[in-house]
This record gives C-alpha cells, structure tokens and sequence, in this order.
C-alpha cells in the first residue's frame, strides 16, 4: 500500500464522521447533500494525494474541499444565495447545550432521528456514519440488497424533504435516542466481529470502535443499564478474538479454541459491568459471561444459556434469537430437541437466506447422525457465505461431519 493510500483509509477511518458532521451542520441539517460531498471529497483526495502527497492536516482538506463541492452543487441549483450567508466558514464543529465531545458519537445520537422509523434510521446511520457497505448493512437486517437500497433511498428522500434537522441533540434528547443508537453500536461490532465479505473473517478496526464508543456511551450516561450491558457484552465477546484465528488467519471454532489467549482483563472488566434492571444486552452479555466462565467446552452452562436465550426472546422476538436458542437447547437438551425450534421458524422468509441458520441446521443434523440431510445444509450455507474465511470454515466442517 503507498503512503498516499495508508493516510487516506487513515483519514476515512479516522476523519470521515468530524467531516461529515460538519458538513451536515453548515448545510442546515441536509445529510443526503453533506454524504455526497464528503464522498466526492475522498474520491477527489484519492486522485490529489497520490500525486501530491497527504496533507500536514486531513480532516482540514476534507472538509474544505466537501465544502467547496456543496457550494458548486447548490450554486449549479440556484439556491446558493439562500444558503450561503447563513453558513459559518469556521471548520469548528459546536454543539449546543450537549455533553457529546466526540464526533462519531454526536453523528450517531444525530442521525438517530424519531421522525424515522427505527430501522431506517439505524440503516441511514450505518451507512451515513459508519461507513458500511449495503451488503454489510442488508446482512444486519435480514434483508436484500436491493431492498435496503430502496429503504436507504427513502430514509435520506424523506429527510431531505421533510426537512428533518440532522443536528446534534441537547443533552434532554438523548434518552429517546438510547436505543438506536445502542443498535447501531451493537451492530457496527457485530460486522467487525463477523465479516461479511472479503478474506479476512474479523474487521478488528471495526470492533475497537465499537468497543470505543460503548465506552463513550456508559460514561455519558452511566446510570442506564443496558448501555452498561452492550459495553459488557462487546467485552466478553472481544476477549475471545485473539483466539478464534490461528496463525494463518483461519477461524478457530469455539470448542477449539484455546482458553488461555482469551483476554482475561476484558472479561474481567465485562463481568464487572453485568448489573441493573435487565435488558437485551444484559442478557446478552449474561450469556458471554456463562462462556467466559466456562474452563472447557464441556464444562458449558448450556441449561441456562438456553434459558437465558429464552428470556431474551421476550425483548427481542426476532427470528436470529431463536436460531441461537436452538444451538443452546440442541446442547443443553440433544440435537432434535434444538432442530424442533429450528423447525418452527424455518418458514420465515427472512431467514432463506440467512447463513447462520443453516449452518446450525447442518451441525445439529450432523450430530444427530442425519449425514446426508447435514451435508445438504451445510452446501447451502456455504453457498450463502460470501467471506472467503467463514466459507473455508464451513467446508472443513463439513468434511469434518461427513468422516463422523
């Protein structure tokens, strides 16, 4: 990688949501229009640096060059003399009457929005604010990539044309956004901790920020339990990353992993945070714990993981809970009994192309000593699983299970 590239993954990892926020606050609150400048600003950096070199200050080319852009695009729609004297040229970005220092955090509780619905919201925020992709972001909602275009398009469609304010919130308005905010962070891990495509099957970039900014969110508001639980959740479930890849980079599963690289500081401090009224991410996190707990495999509280993932199902009806509670109930009680769940859900039509479904259908059959049903399940998941790491996984277990 030349040195023009390395600054400019730096300056999307590390400047875009300061640009962003920025931009969106000099445009009155437009975040359709600030995304595309910002996006064009890097685009035009890619072609700039390479021939010039990065400069001494990133962010402060950014952000001049994506205002520079704006400024043509409003001037070629003859709206620029609405816009302009109302638009300070100061690159410091203020926030009124709010705790939020960091940038990144301040985009997520601003884009969090009420006036659109939850999942539009948490969308148009992962890939506003985050930065991923629409396969990333289709994945985390059991949804097509042509779907979640369409919904992305109508979120940013509906804030530009309702002209709702994208603007950092006053420190009375950020309860009401706990929630989705909390989501996108989960989220935002969640592809980190499992990489949709590519060759590596862990985005370590992704998981610290996350973990960063749960931080941020449990000192911001330390009274609220479940920011607490996510926080913990992230912890005990990044203490295993070191782990879960050998040497070269192929996923170790679980029940090989050797417990002794599992970060015992991060545990530690996990465990520590599991108290309050529960919640999702408590439970979720009650459940990492049991795990962390565990000194073998085999020594696995399975009986109350499953009762756990059945606590959670009554906060969370989705249909990937309950894939998780048949892997626990097909330890905890055999392998039919997990398949039986399974069973009831495999009609859902969110879940046909959900990898991990299969995946477990195709290890509970497995172990039920169903080979030719298992090695069926195990070619679709396979078949849906678009990072080279996981897909690699998936075939040696699936040799592993045909040998059995």
């Amino acid at each position: 990688m030349s040195a023009a590239a390395g600054a400019l993954e730096r300056a999307y990892r590390d400047e875009r949501a300061a640009v962003l926020a920025t931009l969106t606050r000099r445009l009155d609150g437009d975040l359709a229009l600030a995304e595309d400048v910002v996006q064009d600003a890097f685009v035009a950096a890619a072609v700039d640096w390479d021939r010039r070199g990065a400069p001494q200050r990133p962010g402060a080319w950014l952000t001049t060059t994506a205002w520079r852009k704006a400024l043509d695009r409003l001037r070629h729609d003859r709206v620029a003399a609405a816009h302009v004297p109302d638009m300070p040229m100061s690159s410091e970005f203020e926030y009124d009457e709010s705790s939020l220092e960091d940038d990144q955090l301040a985009m997520l509780f601003a884009c969090c929005h009420p006036a659109l619905n939850p999942e539009a919201r948490m969308a148009l925020t992962l890939r506003s604010v985050a930065g991923l992709t629409v396969p990333e972001i289709a994945r985390a909602f059991l949804s097509t990539e042509v779907a979640m275009e369409r919904r992305l398009g109508r979120a940013r469609h509906k804030v530009s044309n309702a002209r709702i304010p994208v603007s950092v919130p006053s420190d009375d308005l950020l309860p009401e956004r706990l929630a989705g905010v909390l989501r996108v962070v989960y989220l935002i891990y969640t592809e980190g901790h499992t990489a949709t495509r590519g060759a590596a099957a862990v985005r370590g970039d992704l998981c610290e920020e996350a973990i960063r900014l749960a931080r941020l969110l449990v000192r911001l508001m330390p009274d609220e339990s479940e920011a607490r639980g996510l926080l913990a959740l992230l912890l005990l479930t990044d203490a295993r990353r070191a782990a879960r890849l050998d040497a070269a980079g192929a996923l170790i599963a679980l029940p090989e992993q050797d417990r002794t690289r599992w970060d015992a500081g991060r545990i530690e401090e996990g465990r520590g945070l599991i108290r309050g009224r529960p919640g999702p991410y408590l439970i979720q996190a009650a459940i990492a714990a049991l795990h962390s707990e565990a000194p073998t495999w085999e020594a696995t509280d399975w009986r109350q993981i499953a009762a756990l993932y059945a606590q959670l199902e009554r906060y969370d009806a989705s249909p990937v809970v309950t894939v998780n509670r048949a892997v626990a109930v097909g330890f905890a009680a055999g392998p039919v009994a997990g398949l039986a769940i399974l069973d009831a859900v495999a009609g859902d039509e969110r879940l046909a192309r959900y990898q991990p479904l299969h995946a477990a259908r195709a290890e509970l059959l497995a172990r039920a000593g169903e080979h030719a049903a298992a090695d069926a399940a195990y070619e679709l998941a396979i078949a849906l699983t678009e990072n080279e790491a996981t897909r690699a996984a998936l075939a040696a277990r699936r040799t592993a299970a045909g040998r059995s």
